[in-house]
């Protein structure tokens, strides 16, 4: 389906309603390069007795890890490329733990005609469909062409 075209929204102007997702797997190598790229060394993250011991009883990935499933969602999907947060708000559930597939989405709330800015709701479930984060976004949609 085509979308109208304007000066803010050259690649077409996206509609309330729209929603997109992805799904992949989360890994203890992503936890690895998490802790690698962010200095994030809690032990609820590698230590089998101290994560047994904690209210989760087993290891749990980074809240990072968990969102950056939106970050693609948002510039890959909906609003699509070029397309940075501006504000989030999000609010963990439960626990992703290493070997649970996780399903990232969105849903267009809000659109603006006079800037290339949207309003999401946001969402991330587990393979047996539990909620772990939901929230909000508001991102900025940057006029370039996709790859």
């Amino acid at each position: 389906m085509s979308r109208p075209r304007t000066a803010v929204w050259p690649q077409g102007v996206p509609q309330v309603g729209d929603r997109a997702e992805r799904t992949r797997r989360v890994t203890a190598e992503d936890i690895r390069r998490f802790t690698e790229m962010s200095g994030d060394e809690n032990p609820i993250h590698y230590d089998e007795r101290v994560a047994r011991a904690s209210r989760f009883g087993e290891i749990v990935v980074q809240g990072g890890v968990t969102s950056a499933i939106l970050n693609a969602v948002v510039a890959q999907d909906l609003p699509g490329p070029g397309t940075v947060f501006l504000e989030v708000q999000w609010k963990f559930v439960a626990p992703v733990r290493p070997g649970d597939e996780i399903t990232g989405a969105v849903e267009l709330v809000e659109v603006r005609t006079d800037k290339p800015v949207t309003r999401l709701r946001t969402s991330v479930r587990r393979q047996d469909g539990v909620m772990v984060l939901e929230g909000s976004a508001v991102c900025y949609t940057l006029p370039i062409e996709p790859a």
